[in-house]
């Protein structure tokens, strides 16, 4: 019988045990952080210390453990986030020792309190990885402590020393920070910006190469390194470089429209205003790549701007004698009009990077109502409370799998019981990949630091000065190489958690047997829970990203009606296309997050899909704005131009999701909303506030969705089928 059936079956395994086992065993170098590791090891070893040197080893052990929880919050973010993330780490921390303590009384307390917890970790994935890693923290945390029985006012100490821990830890990380987070990104960024400034004032010849392109490389192998980082920050970095590439081909078309002009005309008679085009956009990148490496930057005011716009207009009424000349001065006209918009959005991305910057958006932010907060932890998770959101399904599988292995042991009267749970909690994750790998590593990397710790305490003495030694180098191993690998990380903290255990009088060996069989009973769990209710992507990557794009529409249809019918729009109304954008857009990040890793066929980009969601983001941040700005605002008579960009923006909104869906789409077959744009702000009272409003927010809507058009239809293009992509 013929095999050959069965041949496309056996390449799609071989490619998923390939994908697997190249997560099991890749080492991803740039997460090496040894400077972040050595001040988490002062920060865990040093209350041992102390401890030791004035009697209170328990006291010390209880701070240590608190600093070691905290320190995985700790990474490279600017100050103020991460204080604030190490700080809510710290209080969960303190509350989960106090909570956990407390619930051992009672196993169907402890059991329903954990499950509970964990469905609240499960959650935290909506919002995002550094929630969702204090959530897991905080779970393990407070299942360890449920096996330790206290009375209340024990467990309220420990809860405090535990806290007094992360406080310390918060406080090495805020004092010991070397180099500012993005350094690589920005620095790549500003050289690129630098030479687009070069080759604007040096009028590039078309016959020469484009120019920045050895700078653009650079740039997007920087930018390769935070393609996981989905905060708003990350964003803002890749969205300056896409600015920057439309910009380069921008400088380098208009460039070529001047030599045929000049050559077409016989005398470059409209060679002057396009030189001070040029001059003006050098000037304004210039500017740009300088506020990418000084953190009080600033860049020029609006007049540079509204300069070049009077160029553009002066360009629309050019005259020319030839027909030739005059379709030449229309494109390059255009093109100006484009280029403008482009400086726009590229000075206002550039000038939030900046520490003032930065601060003057979250005080923006904070202005708004917290449903409007583009970034608003809760509202994201109160969208995501719907089987319809990856996180939910995951939350619950994560919260049944904590209760039945919890219950479990305690049921078996197994030694050490919470293994079992905390093993859930560390090794079922979200996806595929993640799971299966962080299963299999578990499992090896907790043997092989089992046998390690072993030997260690056969070959070294038992002294406490070696005790806490040791504890610093498997601390420092823990948090500098265990980003990179996960085997790395459970061999190093299944050694850790045995020497740390021993600190306390406990015997090593009884340790290592329990902690072998709870972790294969608990990875074994976590497996077949897994492969009974798997979260696979059912659809492609880009039907996600289409259903983004499908709310996003219906969010923009339903404020936009509010400024069109000079009333306030149904607030549930609102409410509900707001939600429904934020579920979009969560899911859309989760899919994006996982067809990177997860086996079962070909994928484009992570960088694409990444530079997708990005500008989406600042589409949908000016859509909130818009919302804001109907209580913000008077109503006023809605203006012809604006019902006619709203209907374009909708339309290509629409068809931008067919195309991601797989429908022949050109550029051409699009509205122009860059020239809707200048009929919008050319409409109207100058001074109106609520007109002032929309043609801003309206100039980043269509600067956002020019650039989405531009990478959805290259990537829709691509060799490889987006219909391909499927995760089954």
């Amino acid at each position: 019988m013929s095999t050959q059936p069965d041949a496309p079956n056996s390449n799609r395994i071989a490619r998923s045990w390939h994908s697997l086992w190249h997560v099991v065993t890749s080492i991803e170098r740039d997460k090496i952080t040894p400077w972040i590791a050595l001040r988490n090891t002062v920060g865990v070893a040093t209350p041992l210390i102390v401890g030791a040197a004035v009697g209170a080893v328990t006291a010390g052990l209880a701070v240590s453990t608190g600093a070691l929880n905290v320190s995985f919050s700790d990474n490279e973010d600017p100050y103020r986030p991460r204080a604030r993330r190490m700080l809510t780490a710290s209080f969960l921390v303190g509350i989960a020792v106090f909570v956990g303590a407390l619930s051992d009384r009672n196993t169907l307390l402890a059991v329903s309190v954990a499950a509970l917890w964990a469905f609240a970790a499960g959650m935290m994935v909506s919002v995002g990885a550094a929630a969702a890693d204090i959530g897991t923290i905080s779970l393990v945390t407070l299942v360890v402590f449920a096996a330790q029985p206290m009375q209340p006012e024990r467990a309220a100490l420990s809860g405090l020393l535990a806290f007094g821990g992360g406080l310390l830890q918060t406080a090495l990380a805020l004092a010991l920070w070397p180099v500012r987070r993005y350094e690589p990104q920005r620095r790549a960024l500003a050289n690129l910006y630098r030479e687009l400034s070069r080759a604007a004032a040096a009028r590039v010849s078309a016959t020469e190469a484009p120019p920045g392109t050895s700078q653009s490389m650079l740039a997007q192998s920087a930018l390769t390194a935070i393609n996981h980082d989905l905060t708003i920050e990350g964003e803002r970095y890749r969205m300056l470089f896409h600015e920057a590439e439309r910009i380069r081909l921008s400088l380098l078309t208009l460039h070529r429209l001047c030599s045929r002009i000049a050559r077409e005309s016989g005398a470059n008679e409209h060679g002057t205003d396009l030189n001070r085009a040029f001059d003006i956009s050098s000037g304004l990148l210039k500017e740009i790549g300088a506020s990418l490496t000084a953190e009080a930057a600033t860049i020029g005011g609006d007049e540079p701007l509204r300069e070049i716009g009077a160029l553009a207009e002066k360009l629309r009424y050019a005259g020319s004698n030839t027909h030739d000349v005059s379709t030449m001065l229309a494109d390059a006209r255009a093109m100006v009009d484009r280029l403008a918009g482009q400086l726009r959005a590229a000075i206002d991305l550039a000038a939030n990077t900046t520490t003032i910057g930065s601060a003057q958006f979250r005080e923006r932010e904070a202005q708004r109502p917290w449903s409007l907060r583009l970034g608003n932890a809760m509202a994201t998770l109160r969208a995501n409370l719907t089987f319809e959101s990856a996180a939910c399904r995951h939350a619950v599988r994560l919260a049944a799998c904590v209760a039945v292995g919890n219950a479990l042991g305690r049921t078996l009267g197994l030694q050490r019981p919470y293994w079992i749970p905390m093993t859930i909690a560390i090794v079922l994750k979200p996806d595929f990949t993640a799971t299966f790998s962080r299963g299999l590593l578990r499992l090896f990397g907790t043997m092989a630091g089992l046998t390690f710790a072993t030997a260690l305490f056969h070959v070294l003495p038992r002294a406490r000065a070696t005790e806490i030694s040791m504890i610093a180098i498997l601390t420092f191993m823990l948090r500098s190489f265990g980003p990179a690998n996960y085997g790395i990380f459970v061999a190093a903290i299944s050694a850790l958690v045995v020497v740390l255990v021993a600190v306390t009088g406990v015997a090593p060996q009884q340790v290592i047997a329990a902690r072998a069989v709870n972790t294969l009973v608990g990875g074994a769990l976590a497996l077949i829970a897994y492969a009974i209710w798997p979260t696979w992507e059912r659809t492609h990557v880009s039907e996600a990203l289409a259903r983004m794009l499908d709310a996003y529409r219906d969010y923009f249809r339903t404020v936009s009606q509010g400024y069109l019918s000079q009333a306030a729009s149904s607030s549930l109304d609102l409410d509900r296309v707001r939600h429904a954008s934020r579920l979009a857009r969560s899911n859309a990040e989760t899919s994006v997050d996982r067809v990177s890793a997860e086996p079962g066929g070909t994928h484009p980009s992570l960088g694409t899909l990444t530079a997708i969601l990005a500008s989406s983001h600042r589409l949908v941040h000016a859509v909130m704005a818009l919302e804001a700005g109907l209580t913000q605002s008077p109503a006023v008579p809605a203006r012809a131009a604006f019902q006619k960009m709203a209907h374009d923006v909708e339309f290509t909104l629409y068809f931008l999701a067919a195309a991601l869906r797989g429908l022949p789409l050109s550029s051409a077959e699009l509205p122009d909303l860059r020239e809707d744009h200048h009929t919008l702000i050319h409409s109207g009272g100058k001074n109106v506030n609520r007109y002032i409003l929309t043609n801003m927010e309206m100039d980043r809507v269509t600067d956002s969705l020019n650039t989405l058009r531009e990478q959805i239809l290259e990537w829709s293009q691509k060799p490889v089928s987006p219909k391909a992509v499927l995760i089954e």
